[in-house]
């Protein structure tokens, strides 16, 4: 029996797993029931010591289920917070191990739909996992290795996700085209200029056709969270006064409410006690006394997730209503897109500057781009969207599997390397 080889994407709001048929053709598997992605999330109970995945785990926390919710983990990789360890009920555990559980249950996914052990993987990562800094950049992709070497993976190569993107589309072209991919992941936005072409495609180097790549860490994470800040913490007690007029509460609390990968840090009873201590002094102590309610209820998880549902829903709609109504919290705060596009005009200029980057470096113009290929949740944003029609006018713009695509790529990568 012939080794397995596949490309796993590990991303920051959704995972998934490709493999290469016999005819050449990338399928992702299924990998929760009969579905291809399986959301980056995690949720331990304490009820039953049961470790829950994807939707799974945020059915648990969405239901009330006493545990600990984990999302976003991806973000984590290259920073401070991998020093540390969090604590799961009676545990603390390292976020090194936290993410090699995720990618053990990716896994054994693969292992239960093939029949074998996976040995050959090639990993999806971003451009930059950290902005600036070579050296956490270097230790986030060690770290992530370590994590898929512990869990049985024993032959890793890594691959840049746009490229990915690039090599599934490529598939579907009947001449040569000059592109841009566009990965707008849930914590990075990635650019890879390429030459592709049918007969590049069957080529095991492709250094040379890879023009340039270019990423900032700004994802859909990222909009949720200016959202949220602009939107939300305001009623919370961001920007509120002491009642002296003499100084605002600090600002770190509410920041990292509206952060995925920051919300369980605040769980913490001296977090409480300070949020109690500062509704002493506030001008406004009702508005703590919600935020309150988010640490004590451990519902800042679900607050996000309705801060981002408001975020996608506004794609389509000019106005809507960021809703969390639970026992103890009632909240209808309107939002338009006009306020949304505002609270994130930097994140817009940011990408945008990641994406002229790409070109310099590649040495073309925005003429000269024959297709722009388009995929990650974060591609539909609207902002986004505007920003590379305007820019690409001329080009043809390809919408590819916006959660697939790099999965695909990956796996037909691997089955140039390893096959």
């Amino acid at each position: 029996m012939s080794s397995l080889h596949c490309g796993v994407d590990f991303g920051t709001t959704n995972s998934t797993i490709g493999l290469v048929q016999p005819d050449g053709a990338p399928v992702l598997i299924p990998v929760e029931g009969d579905e291809v992605t399986l959301p980056s999330a995690l949720f331990f109970s304490f009820e039953d010591q049961s470790t829950h995945f994807g939707r799974s785990a945020v059915h648990e926390y969405m239901d009330g289920a006493e545990g600990r919710f984990m999302r976003a983990l991806k973000s984590i990789l290259g920073t401070s917070l991998m020093d540390e360890t969090t604590q799961i009920g009676r545990e603390r555990t390292s976020f090194q191990g936290l993410i090699g559980r995720f990618l053990g249950h990716l896994r054994d996914r693969l292992t239960a739909h093939t029949g074998q052990m996976p040995e050959h993987v090639v990993l999806g990562r971003p451009v930059f996992f950290v902005d600036g800094d070579a050296d956490a950049d270097r230790a986030a992709q060690d770290q992530l290795e370590a994590a898929a070497r512990a869990v049985g993976f024993s032959h890793i190569e890594f691959q840049f996700e746009p490229v990915a993107a690039a090599l599934h589309f490529e598939r579907t072209l009947e001449g040569e085209a000059l592109a841009l991919v566009v990965d707008i992941g849930g914590g990075t936005s990635d650019f890879s200029v390429l030459r592709l072409s049918p007969e590049r495609r069957t080529s095991t180097d492709r250094r040379d056709d890879i023009l340039s790549t270019a990423g900032v860490h700004v994802g859909g994470t990222d909009f949720d969270r200016q959202l949220n800040i602009a939107k939300v913490m305001p009623q919370m007690g961001r920007g509120t006064e002491t009642r002296d007029g003499k100084r605002q509460l600090p600002l770190w609390y509410f920041h990292d409410m509206a952060t995925w990968h920051k919300i369980n840090q605040l769980y913490r009873p001296q977090v409480v006690r300070d949020i109690r201590e500062l509704q002493r002094e506030a001008a406004e102590p009702e508005k703590l006394e919600r935020f309150k309610h988010l640490l004590v209820h451990r519902s800042g998880h679900r607050l996000a997730g309705q801060v981002e549902k408001a975020k996608i829903a506004l794609t389509d709609t000019p106005e809507i209503d960021i809703t969390l109504d639970e026992p103890g919290l009632s909240l209808a705060i309107p939002t338009t897109r006009a306020e949304f596009e505002a609270a994130s005009a930097d994140l817009s200029e940011k990408i945008g500057a990641a994406l002229d980057e790409a070109l310099v470096a590649a040495g073309v113009t925005a003429e000269a781009i024959e297709t722009v290929i388009l995929t990650g949740g974060g591609a539909q944003v609207r902002q986004v969207r505007a920003l590379v029609d305007t820019r690409f006018a001329h080009a043809r713009i390809a919408q590819s599997d916006r959660f697939g695509a790099v999965g695909l790529g990956l796996a037909v990568d691997a089955a140039r390397r390893f096959g």
